[in-house]
């Protein structure tokens, strides 16, 4: 293991984690109007809480997040008229790894990438299946 990084152990980690990767998308070019317009100054620290909470129960498995992660980000499409495409969640996995590989290693750091991965998947194809053009009788969510 390296002197700078570390592996990821407790939900203190995953806060860091959260924290440094949200102040980086917040900031992005591509990624961050979309989560500025959708979040407000005064809900991210909820949000974040939300996402620690969210990572907490993937990567440690203690169950705390309840939510619907599909139907949030099926609304953000509807919102933006349908534009998210398969670069911003490319964009979202980039910043994810590089804020994972500044600050950690080890194998829930790789958990974290590889679920990341798998969500991100699932989450543009959740989005795509309930665009008017492509939902079929019933909603998927």
């Amino acid at each position: 293991m390296s002197a700078e990084k570390k592996t990821i152990e407790n939900r203190e980690d995953i806060n860091r984690l959260v924290h440094a990767f949200y102040r980086r998308i917040r900031k992005d070019e591509l990624l961050g109007p979309i989560f500025n317009s959708h979040i407000a100054n005064e809900q991210w620290p909820a949000h974040l809480d939300k996402l620690t909470d969210f990572w907490e129960t993937n990567l440690l498995g203690v169950p705390k997040f309840k939510g619907h992660p599909s139907q949030k980000h099926a609304a953000v499409d509807r919102n933006l008229g349908h534009t998210i495409e398969q670069v911003h969640f490319g964009t979202w996995l980039n910043l994810w790894f590089e804020t994972i590989d500044k600050l950690y290693e080890g194998e829930l750091a790789d958990k974290a990438k590889e679920s990341a991965r798998r969500m991100a998947n699932g989450q543009y194809l959740a989005i795509w299946h309930n665009r008017p053009e492509n939902r079929k009788d019933t909603k998927i969510l």
